[in-house]
Parts: structure tokens; C-alpha cells; sequence
């Protein structure tokens, strides 16, 4: 069987158009998982062996983190073939198993597609850069140098420095917004296009009903290559490395963000359409995040959701910010749809980002189960695991090495998962090194320790998604807007004839909220809900919730 043969048992998997919306999504780090075949790295025979635990959970996909082909200098974002499995990972064979055990779990799979750039390893980028004129020389984004040498822009890198790198066969600057390994496809070709376009078609037909779009506003560029403008300090307010990086100095108004964006993603979600597969755009903006995602999502031609970056910021989000993100989503992309996360493989993990205790830890996932919104759970959020500390010697990430010690990269949050505390890796290999440390932190907040506490996170991250699928009025319906009063956030949800209130003392002080006017069952006592006191009042306590139901 060729690569681009379909698997057509795997891609029957039954699955209605509107499956996305409200969904679960279980994010995967397919390095640091579970290693199957003891060299240190997790792989896809890792994930199949875990699927019955994930599926346990009650979501209802997983997202994978790449596993192509790739020569890692940026761990799988730079991809050197599209349509394999990097050895490291295992093989095609393996992937199809994933997408088969998941399917007969009721797990739908997505994967993560970096379509805007490549590895300088790729076949493609080996053919561009050898001349001006073979027939993949436009396939990049090339361009002459001025006059004086330098290049032909002020366009930044993402990991510092110029986003121009000169080449010498070619005489020319070719742009990388990210490594100087990952050179960008030039969009504007239309053979590119296509190219990625067989991409998307090749995995869909192996079975895949998805995909989590990696940086899609980074897709076209400016044509005439204008200088983006400086950005205000005030305005500088990144999620990764904010001080640190000169990145955050500029106003990407040319690099990025393009409108005729749109155009490419609308060829991208017709070639869904047939599968009923969906996406999720991760919008890398710190400024026009929002506003982007409701241009992506708006309207049914274009991405079902963008990954919204709000809540993944260094400041703990109080019941005001809560509303307040949620009222800009509603002013931006009321037509749109939002998949929301706290933590993911590129930020601190937010049990430490904000120091939470545990009884917050339980309000805040509780609270994404009842947003408008999908989700999105980062692996060993649901075990509560804080940031590893991992020590310059160790260091793998190419973000930490550059601009340690103020930045330590990325690492400790990809460090491995722990399944066992009884194991010297946590469970997650009997290698012995592992390409990460398993954080000797984590290790008493193991599946199986947490597993035999009723009272556990894990468990109570169960309960909320099964408290989310029981009501459809949470995973789909609509809001009359989100609203704070002190430190309550508070909001109603409607779908079909369910109504549903949802309020939540987002603090660590008690607090009295007047319950809703009208008739109302309280619901949600398995996850922490409130009474209604006789003096028609909830008495909440710290970091309590209170559901309730319309008669």
C-alpha cells in the first residue's frame, strides 16, 4: 500500500458535522506520553496503550502533537516529510492503530498540522534553494537583499533576531519566523497551496477527523515586504517570554494576519467538509487574537474554531477578567466559536503560572466545562502537575538555551507523564535516561496514585466532563453574556429547552450572591455545587460553584 492509499475501515468511523462544538480535547505530547519500546521517548505504541485511560476521562478526542518526520531542532514543528511517521515515533502502521483503538473507544483523533513553514530539511526547501528557477524556487518566501546587504525587512523571528536568513547559493534572504531551520512556504504560490491541501486529504483518508492548525494566522505574508510598525510597550503583552524576547517590540502587521488568508482556509475546510472533520486554528496574537479568531471562525466556510490564547497569560483571571475576555469574544466573534485551554506544550503550567490550590484547581476546570466554548485539557493537567524544574544541563528546547536563565524554554511543562509512583520514571519507560527528567515532583501525583483517591483531582476532572455531556446546554448552547458581581462570575446557558445557571466564587474569600429569580432545581453536587439557603441566598464558599437547572 502506498502512503496515499486510503485506509477506508478507519475513516468510517461515524461522526456528525457538528461533533467539534462543545467537544473535550485531551491534548497529547507524543515525546513525553508513554514510551513503548524503552528508548526513552514516548511514541504512537505509548498513546495506543494509554487510550483506555484517556478514553476514561470522557473526552471526546485527543489532539496529537506532531509526529512526523522531522529532524527535531524544534520537536516535530519542523517537518521533513508530511506524510510519515518519524522512526522515533514508529510507523504508519502504528498511527493507523491509534486512530482504530480510538475509534472503538468513541475517541475521535486530531493532529496537528504545521503547514507554515517547513524543515530546512525538507525535500521541497532542498529543491528551492538550489536556484532561481527549478520548478519549487517560488515555494519559499525569497527576496533580495537591500541594497546595503542587510535584509530586506525589520521582521522579527519568534526566537530572536532577524526573521531573514541569507543563503548563498541563491544570493537571496529566505523568511523564518521561527528557527532559522524552519523556513516559511511562500502561500502565494498556488502549487503550495495544493500541496498542503494533498496533506490534509492524505490524513483525513488514513482516518483522522481533524486537525489543530499550528500557527494558521502565520500562513500569508505581506506580498510587498513592509516593515511592521513598532509596538508600544504598554502593548507588549505575549504570553511567552514577554521582557525577554524583541519579538514583542513589534506590531505584526505585515509578517502576519494577512486577509487573503481566508482564502486558503476556505479551500482547507472544503476539503474537510466530506469527512465531517474539524479544526482548531491556534491564532499566535497577542493584540488581535480575539478579532482574528472571529474572522476565522465566522460564518460555516471557514475554520470551525480558533485556539484562544486568553487564558493562558501569566496573570490568574479573576472573576472581572473572566467576563471581560468573554464579552471581547462576544464583540469579536459572536459568530465564531472559541476552544479554550489553561495550559498547553508552550506555556507554564497553570497550576504554578498561578499558584493555585487545589480547590481552585477543581473551580477553574469546572468553569471551562461551562463556557461557551470547546475544550482543550493539556496532558497531567488533570493530575494538577505543576511546572517541572528543569536545570540548564538537561535543557532540550531551543526558546530556553537562547534566552536563559530569565526564560527557561519550554521544558518543564513537556517533561514526562507520570503513571506510577513505584517505577524510576514514573511509569513512563524502563529506559535508563529519559529525554526529559521525569520531575521528581510529580511522582506522588501519579495516575495510579490518584486513581485510588476518591478525592483526587483526576476524579474530579471526570466528573466535570461528565457533567458537561449531560447537559447540552453547556457543551452547545448559547449565553446571555457572562457577567461578575465582586469575585462571582456568573452567567446563564441555554440550548433547545434547557436553561442552566452557572455561578462561581473565583477566590479564596466566602461570598453571598442572591440566587436566580424564577423556578430552579440545583444540579451539580458531584462537582462541588451550592444550596440555595432559606433566605433565598447562595452562601458560596472559597472557590465554590453553584449549578442549577429551570423548571
Amino acid at each position: 500500500m502506498t502512503k496515499m492509499e486510503t485506509m477506508g475501515d478507519t475513516a468510517s468511523f461515524e461522526k456528525d458535522a457538528d461533533w467539534w462544538r462543545g467537544a473535550v480535547i485531551y491534548q497529547i505530547y507524543p515525546r513525553s506520553y508513554q514510551d513503548s519500546n524503552g528508548d526513552g521517548i514516548g511514541d504512537l505504541g505509548g498513546i495506543v496503550e494509554r487510550l483506555p485511560y484517556i478514553a476514561s476521562l470522557g473526552v471526546d478526542a485527543i489532539w496529537i502533537s506532531p509526529f512526523f518526520t522531522s529532524p527535531m531542532k524544534d520537536f516535530g514543528y519542523d517537518v521533513s516529510d508530511y506524510c510519515d511517521v518519524d522512526p522515533m515515533f514508529g510507523t504508519l502502521s502504528d498511527f493507523d492503530a491509534v486512530v482504530s483503538t480510538a475509534h472503538a473507544l468513541g475517541v475521535k483523533v486530531m493532529i496537528d498540522l504545521v503547514l507554515s513553514h517547513t524543515s530546512d530539511q525538507h525535500p521541497w526547501f532542498a529543491e528551492s534553494k538550489a536556484d532561481k528557477t527549478n520548478d519549487k524556487a517560488d515555494w519559499y518566501v525569497w527576496a533580495d537583499a537591500k541594497p546595503d546587504g542587510t535584509p530586506p525587512n525589520n521582521w522579527l523571528s519568534i526566537f530572536g533576531g532577524s526573521a531573514w536568513q541569507w543563503h548563498g547559493e541563491r544570493e537571496q534572504y529566505y523568511l523564518h519566523n521561527f528557527l532559522v531551520s524552519q523556513p516559511d512556504l511562500n502561500f502565494w504560490e498556488p502549487a503550495v497551496q495544493e500541496a498542503l491541501l494533498d496533506v490534509a486529504r492524505f490524513w483525513l483518508h488514513r482516518g483522522v477527523d481533524g486537525f489543530r492548525l499550528d500557527t494558521i494566522n502565520f500562513y500569508m505574508h505581506d506580498r510587498e515586504l513592509r516593515d511592521n510598525p513598532a509596538l508600544p510597550p504598554e502593548q507588549r503583552n505575549s504570553t511567552i517570554a514577554p521582557s525577554v524576547n524583541p519579538y514583542n517590540h513589534q506590531e505584526h502587521l505585515y509578517s502576519k494576519n494577512q486577509p487573503e488568508n481566508l482564502d486558503f482556509l476556505r479551500k482547507l475546510r472544503a476539503v474537510m467538509e466530506p469527512f465531517n472533520a474539524a479544526a482548531v486554528g491556534e491564532v499566535g496574537d497577542a493584540q488581535r487574537g480575539l478579532e482574528i479568531m472571529g474572522e476565522y471562525t465566522a460564518g460555516d466556510d471557514l475554520m470551525q474554531m480558533c485556539y484562544a490564547f486568553e487564558f493562558l497569560s501569566g496573570a490568574q483571571p479573576t472573576a472581572k477578567t473572566i467576563a471581560d475576555v468573554m464579552k471581547r469574544v462576544d464583540e469579536n466573534a459572536a459568530d465564531g466559536w472559541a476552544c479554550w485551554a489553561y495550559s498547553n506544550h508552550d506555556v507554564v503550567r497553570h497550576a504554578t503560572r498561578w499558584d493555585l490550590p487545589p480547590a481552585a484547581l477543581r473551580a477553574f476546570v469546572s468553569l471551562m466545562m461551562c463556557l461557551r466554548g470547546s475544550a482543550c485539557i493539556y496532558q497531567g493537567e488533570e493530575l494538577g502537575l505543576p511546572e517541572a524544574d528543569v536545570a540548564f544541563e538537561d535543557l532540550q528546547d531551543p526558546y530556553g538555551i537562547q534566552f536563559w536563565p530569565k526564560f527557561k524554554g519550554r521544558d518543564g511543562c513537556r517533561t514526562p507523564m507520570v503513571w506510577a509512583s513505584d517505577n524510576q520514571h514514573g511509569g513512563f519507560s524502563d529506559a535508563p535516561r529519559t529525554w526529559l527528567p521525569v520531575s521528581h515532583e510529580h511522582m506522588h501525583m501519579s495516575v495510579a496514585d490518584q486513581e485510588d483517591d476518591p478525592g483526587a483531582l483526576l476524579h474530579h476532572y471526570r466528573r466535570a466532563i461528565a457533567f458537561r455531556h449531560a447537559h447540552a446546554a453547556l457543551a452547545k448552547g448559547d449565553h446571555d453574556g457572562v457577567k461578575h458581581d465582586g469575585d462571582i462570575v456568573y452567567f446563564t446557558r441555554t440550548h433547545d429547552s434547557e436553561t442552566i445557571f452557572c455561578a462561581f466564587n473565583m477566590s479564596e474569600t466566602p461570598s453571598d450572591f442572591p440566587a436566580p429569580k424564577g423556578t430552579w432545581r440545583t444540579i451539580g453536587t458531584e462537582i462541588g455545587s451550592a444550596q440555595v439557603s432559606d433566605d433565598g441566598h447562595l452562601h458560596l464558599g472559597p472557590w465554590q460553584p453553584y449549578f442549577a437547572a429551570a423548571i
